[in-house]
């Protein structure tokens, strides 16, 4: 963008409110914000044109404010950039809660611009009024709610308020409040407000392209060399999270490769289909020999938090670890069973660069040869036509980026999949693990790459995001949408809640027998049913080419657990046998 000018700025507002919304939205861009996302209303008029008058940033919109906030955390998450969130008053901030509290788990930078109504009107009747200050509670890093623009009150506060919340962004990622309190007018009137007086105090920042005030942040590593020369010598295992940069997860597995130690990598990980990680070691977990072989470890170092495994967990919790390393950039404890020795504060880069180097160390386990025929036995169950063999297939099919719902697709994807060459980005929101917004997400994900996005979901994810398939018309590259349709919550089947009566079916799996064939049309997305695993290539191959597709997957409710049942008692028999 080109640096502002003092008569372009003070000219070009409709009104007092319009020149605060301005400064606002132009010292987020110098502070590295690209992207703005903006749901329909009133009384955030100030800053929706301020922000579609901006040359620098990028406006996306929808009409659903739940939805919306979703596709800004996809957008942030894909592009590693702030993302500005614009809503009205009332009940439209109240949409946007599932979303900031999944952006602070995860630590995603959103930046929520709530316009709201003035001090006066608030308690009294007056219409969309409800309190909004600090309505996201303790799900924020940083709130602040802004008085209603006045020229008393100098421009270098607002300025400074921006500079200081997207500091402590920085230092500890994740969303930020800033209630916007604007009194009428709220539109263009007749005259342009002359600001140049208020605006002439900012000197050199209305000419310049830095923002108002510099906050450095130190990012120093502590010193452990000695310790870690001890750590390393040990029978170690390598634990993967959630690690968004395939670059840095290369790094870990050279890392891996000089110590010798097994990689176990989540499909959050960007490792899940490396040739290097132990591809199947979840349901591996289920063969004794296996689980005592990888017991023999004495140190675990993990790279990322929030893993999807449960029997994986569960064996770490169950070690009497002589020392356990976390590695994660997040400042968040992220340690469920207390076994964390030394949380270190850093991104898998920054933390290997700082290690001292250490001779090359051989393999001290035989956990590959032991896992071979659990591989074989996978390959086995998914040859048939079902939600393992859809997802197993889908693992070497899938191109570009790929964006995993929670519940049973996430836990399926961790299991299943072989290894393969050709890198996948592979993203999930595994903050609260809801799931709300799974499509948005995904679509806003979608919105930072020139490659295919491809989302998995199940059925009755994809109803709680219905509305957000509006937004795939609007997707530059391919974009697929695989809804694996069990007609409920078919998780329910996996869990000890009550069976009894009618409670599992009515209560908590809740069939509703709906397909998606005429959403599809209705959104104006390309759609297909395949009914084989041959079909459902095909169909996806073709997808991969042309605009957006919706690829609906139908199944039993019960299959998914019969196979998963079958495929953990053939593991632990073939354990036996050998």
């Amino acid at each position: 963008m080109t640096a502002l000018t003092t008569s372009s700025f003070a000219q070009a507002h409709a009104t007092f409110n319009h020149v605060w919304a301005a400064l606002m939205l132009e010292e987020l861009y110098r502070l590295g914000v690209r992207d703005v996302v903006v749901a329909p209303g009133s009384r955030s008029s100030p800053l929706t044109m301020a922000a579609s008058e901006h040359a620098g940033l990028r406006c996306h919109c929808h009409f659903d404010e739940r939805g919306l906030g979703f596709m800004a955390l996809g957008i942030a998450r894909g592009s590693h950039r702030p993302v500005v969130v614009i809503t009205t008053s009332g009940t439209a901030v109240a949409n946007l809660y599932p979303s900031v509290v999944e952006a602070n788990l995860l630590g995603v930078p959103l930046i929520v611009l709530s316009a709201d109504r003035p001090i006066e009107l608030l308690d009294n009747g007056s219409n969309q009024a409800i309190d909004q200050r600090d309505i996201f509670s303790r799900h924020t890093i940083f709130h602040h709610d802004l008085p209603p623009p006045d020229a008393e009150i100098k421009a270098a506060f607002l300025l400074s308020t921006i500079d200081q919340s997207v500091d402590h962004q920085r230092r500890t990622p994740g969303p930020i409040h800033i209630n916007c309190r604007y009194r009428e007018p709220l539109y263009p009137g007749d005259a342009l407000v002359d600001a140049s007086d208020y605006l002439a105090p900012l000197g050199r920042w209305l000419t310049a392209s830095k923002p108002w005030s510099d906050w450095a942040t130190s990012t120093t590593m502590p010193a452990f060399k000695d310790d870690w020369e001890a750590f390393a010598q040990h029978r170690g295992i390598m634990v993967v999270g959630s690690v968004d940069d395939l670059q840095q997860a290369q790094q870990v597995v050279a890392l891996a490769e000089q110590l010798g130690w097994p990689l176990l990598a989540d499909v959050q990980s960007q490792l899940r289909f490396d040739p290097n990680n132990l591809i199947h070691f979840d349901l591996a977990l289920h063969d004794e020999r296996f689980s005592a072989e990888l017991a023999k470890a004495e140190v675990l170092l993990q790279f990322g938090g929030r893993l999807i495994s449960k029997r994986l967990t569960q064996f770490i919790a169950q070690q009497p670890w002589q020392d356990v390393w976390l590695v994660e950039p997040l400042p968040q404890r992220l340690d469920p069973d207390y076994c964390v020795k030394r949380r270190l504060i850093s991104s898998p880069a920054n933390f290997i660069a700082g290690l001292p180097e250490i001779p090359e160390q051989a393999p001290w386990h035989q956990l590959e040869s032991l896992q071979c025929r659990r591989s074989q036995l996978v390959e086995e169950q998914c040859a048939a036509f079902s939600e393992l063999g859809v997802c197993h297939q889908l693992a070497q099919l899938a191109e570009g980026q790929l964006f995993i719902g929670n519940s049973l697709p996430a836990r399926l994807m961790n299991m299943l999949g072989k290894h393969r060459k050709k890198l996948l980005r592979v993203l999930a929101n595994r903050g609260a693990s809801g799931i709300d917004g799974l499509i948005a997400t995904a679509y806003g994900v979608s919105c930072t790459c020139s490659a295919p996005t491809t989302i998995v979901l199940g059925d009755t994810s994809a109803l709680h995001d219905l509305n957000s398939l509006a937004l795939l018309k609007q997707a530059n590259q391919p974009l697929v949408v695989v809804i694996l349709n069990n007609d409920g919550g078919s998780i329910f089947h996996m869990l000890p809640v009550p069976k009894q009566g009618e409670l599992l079916e009515r209560y908590y799996r809740q069939p509703h027998g709906l397909n998606f064939e005429y959403a599809a049309k209705m959104f104006g997305l390309g759609y297909s049913a395949p009914d084989s695993l041959e079909a459902f290539a095909a169909a996806y191959t073709q997808a991969l080419e042309v605009g957006v597709t919706l690829i609906e997957v139908n199944v039993p409710h019960q299959q998914v657990a019969d196979d998963l049942k079958a495929l953990g008692l053939a593991i632990r028999g073939g354990a036996r046998e050998q």
